[in-house]
């Protein structure tokens, strides 16, 4: 167990029991099952303890494999779609890259046991604090911004991967600028909570390929901050 002052906005003692991890296998499994194969993804998806990340009135349900509401007006995403999107980034150790979206911080979680180097951006001040006590008390440390997600992170780009946790009305043109060539962007595209995945490719300086992964549900991508 991990004390914590209680001044934190998450349980200052955070606990992760042999039911909790139990719980995870089962929902590793559920997600394999589902079509995830990447199993550096499950196993990740295996060592993050989700339920640290939601507000304590949701915990029972941690390891259920839905999106529940957390601070701000947002959600936890599904575990599926986590798996999903960590799966279509092709990640390789010590890559960088970009979040857009921090949230909780369950995603930036996943992402650093895949042994990347985590750049995390997010509007919502809430938010952002939450995710940037509780990450490092659970020994996660990536890199975390308050700012627009809409506009990246210029300054420290370019980046492996960028992947964007909300929905997009429209890709963003800063986005693309700061995707090293070579380089994967996993981002839902879309409105009024119906998202298609788009997974786009920097061929060159000035081409992108792009595919499509699905239909998903996200909250909005929003501009600005809070």
């Amino acid at each position: 167990m991990i004390f914590l002052p209680e001044r934190h906005q998450f349980p200052y003692i955070l606990e992760d029991t042999f039911r909790h991890k139990g719980l995870r296998r089962k929902l590793v499994e559920e997600i394999k099952a589902k079509g995830i194969t990447d199993e550096a993804v499950l196993a990740a998806i295996g060592r993050v303890p989700r339920h640290l990340f939601m507000d304590t009135g949701f915990i029972q349900f941690a390891y259920v494999d839905k999106a529940f509401p957390i601070a701000a007006g947002q959600t936890i995403s599904q575990p599926y779609t986590v798996a999903f999107q960590s799966q279509a980034l092709e990640l390789k150790r010590f890559d960088t890259v970009l979040e857009v979206g921090t949230g909780s911080g369950y995603q930036a979680a996943v992402l650093c046991e895949l042994g990347a180097s985590v750049y995390t951006i997010e509007r919502q001040r809430a938010l952002y604090d939450f995710a940037r006590e509780l990450l490092p008390a659970l020994g996660y440390r990536p890199q975390f911004f308050y700012g627009d997600g809409y506009a990246g992170l210029p300054t420290y780009g370019p980046f492996d991967k960028i992947i964007v946790t909300a929905g997009a009305p429209f890709i963003p043109k800063p986005l693309l600028e700061q995707l090293k060539i070579g380089g994967r962007m996993v981002i839902p595209v879309g409105k009024d909570g119906n998202q298609v995945m788009k997974i786009i490719t920097r061929v060159s300086e000035t081409d992108f390929r792009q595919q499509d992964g699905g239909n998903f549900v996200f909250v909005p991508l929003l501009g600005g901050t809070e």
